[in-house]
């Protein structure tokens, strides 16, 4: 099993109440049942205010490199992926246990 987990921060005087924001975070949400290879799925927006504090956040899980690579090329990821490049930056980290 491999954990998927990607952390976003918005860019400087990006708020997520911004139209394009809501939109690509319902564009993650929409995901958990669209994409069979995701075995769970969590995201959501941060609950604490710290300055080290990523804004948004998605956790999941897939079987094997083989679903994570499935997973990221899906066309509904790449398309929901792609909104955030316009106003975010990320981190991912993909952990196996």
């Amino acid at each position: 099993m491999i954990r998927h987990l990607v952390l976003f921060k918005l860019n400087e005087g990006v708020g997520r109440d911004e139209p394009r924001v809501v939109a690509a975070a319902e564009a993650f949400a929409a995901l958990g049942p669209v994409i069979p290879e995701l075995k769970s799925w969590q995201c959501g927006w941060n609950i604490t205010v710290r300055d080290i504090a990523y804004d948004y956040a998605i956790a999941c899980d897939v079987e094997d490199t083989d679903a994570l690579a499935r997973y990221l090329s899906h066309p509904d990821h790449q398309a929901a992926a792609a909104r955030w490049r316009e106003f975010a930056t990320w981190v991912i980290a993909d952990l196996e246990s």
